[in-house]
């Protein structure tokens, strides 16, 4: 049993598995997909809910913290990625290093960040579309903007079921219908934001950056792990590897460059915000807007809200892309029926699990409140992190692999260093948290013995 176990997937059976896929995707592409993927809501959001609670004017200091953590992770990434160019991402690179089952409960996790976390998008993205109509004087019908909550007059989440239905319906027509998409939303997104900074740094009052330290050095590190989970979302570029021209070269370079410019918006948007409007102000939703509106620009607020729109919209696209993929990378191993890993002759793609984690995403969206659920998405999440980086000090002692088109610095103590700021984050975490992820596991590797155990070939 324990051979079953813990036997490591032959990546090169993954690999010619995969090349029904057909290689469409550039380095451009990935590093859209990298940025689409990371910025969404966190950059209208975050900066002002944890400057006000946690690291004041800091905050800035809190996201390179942040991003630190982050290119660590990213580089772990970058090296797995180009030694095993494969569908799946984590879920493959743990089966390959680890073994059948610690492959398969880091997918069990990766499962419910991709399904929660796309569902928590769309329900954002509903809010704000209910508030641009408002901005115009219109207001939509209660019962279609909530979660099915009778007592509080809301029945389903209208504007999320259509977004996630529309999405699915680009991704039907394939990768390159879809990549093109992406880059439209993420240019959109990224010229709403240039320009909120440009404006901005019009309206800096450097007394609003005293006192700089608030809360201390201790609220830096405290708000680094709450706007880490902004810079989530790179972790779908591998998943997308059988598809990808030159994978060694253009994965990892697409993985760096989308962090970091991120990371550089991410640093320049919260130092703009906080030194247009004192950090005590900042405690809302929506802190940009509040700041144009707080130095008479209210007007063009409007047009924060359609950057949020095309950030959250390209969240979604890539977030269900991945996880289609990682879908297809389990029924490709016999893990779920094998149907999910077959590919649809028209379009090339795994239609079965595109179809399967939509509609997830449209139930958890449209009827139920996740208010409670999306904490969940940072502990998968940071196990899967945790799995890559000690993936790559496994994969160091070994000599049966290719050679890798991307190494990691500073060996073995970056790859070390960023599993322990993962676990550390972990622990940020809230105990009713640790108790529905633990009860996540014990479904899955229920799930695991009855099925994937007896069934797959690895």
């Amino acid at each position: 049993m324990k051979e079953k176990l813990f036997k490591k997937a032959d990546y090169r059976q993954f690999i010619s598995k995969d090349s029904h896929f057909t290689k469409s995707l550039t380095k451009n592409n990935l590093i859209a997909m990298g940025i689409g993927s990371i910025i969404g809501t966190g950059i209208f959001i975050l900066p002002g809910i944890v400057a006000y609670s946690t690291s004041g004017p800091s905050i800035t200091l809190s996201f390179v913290l942040a991003a630190i953590v982050c290119i660590l992770a990213a580089m772990c990434f970058a090296e797995l990625s180009s030694t095993f160019p494969v569908a799946g991402s984590t879920y493959s690179y743990g089966s390959i290093v680890f073994g059948q089952f610690p492959g398969w409960i880091v997918c069990w996790a990766l499962c419910l960040e991709y399904v929660l976390g796309v569902s928590a998008v769309s329900s954002g993205f509903s809010a704000y579309f209910v508030s641009l109509f408002q901005g115009f004087g219109i207001e939509l019908p209660k019962a279609l903007t909530g979660p099915f909550i009778p007592s509080e007059g809301t029945i389903i989440n209208l504007p999320s079921v259509i977004v996630l239905i529309l999405i699915y319906f680009l991704l039907k027509r394939g990768v390159q219908a879809s990549a093109r998409m992406n880059a439209v939303m993420v240019f959109v997104k990224l010229a709403v934001i240039i320009a909120f900074i440009v404006i901005g740094l019009f309206y800096v009052k450097p007394a609003n950056y005293h006192p700089y330290f608030p809360m201390g050095g201790l609220g830096v590190v405290k708000g680094a792990a709450l706007v880490f989970f902004a810079y989530l979302g790179f972790d779908v570029i591998p998943s997308s590897a059988p598809e990808v021209k030159d994978p060694q070269k253009n994965i990892p370079a697409g993985i760096m460059i989308s962090l970091a410019v991120c990371a550089g918006l991410y640093l320049i948007m919260a130092a703009v915000l906080t030194g247009m409007v004192n950090y005590k102000d900042l405690n809302v939703s929506d802190p940009v807007v509040l700041a144009l509106r707080y130095v008479g620009l209210g007007k063009i607020a409007f047009i924060i809200t359609i950057g949020a729109l095309a950030g959250m919209f390209t969240m979604m696209l890539n977030t269900l892309y991945g996880g289609s993929r990682l879908v297809y990378a389990l029924g490709r191993d016999k893990m779920i029926p094998e149907k999910f890993g077959e590919l649809e002759k028209r379009s090339n793609m795994p239609m079965l699990s595109l179809n399967a984690i939509t509609i997830m995403a449209v139930v958890l969206g449209g009827f139920v409140s996740l208010k409670e659920l999306t904490s969940l998405v940072n502990i998968g999440t940071l196990l899967s992190f945790t799995f890559v980086s000690l993936g790559v000090i496994k994969l160091r002692h070994r000599d049966d692999v290719p050679e890798s088109g991307f190494h990691v610095p500073f060996y073995p103590f970056f790859p070390l260093l960023s599993a322990f700021l993962c676990i550390l984050l972990m622990t940020q975490v809230s105990v009713n948290s640790w108790i529905a992820f633990i009860g996540w596991i014990i479904v899955g590797t229920g799930i695991y013995f009855a099925y994937g155990y007896r069934k797959s070939d690895n």
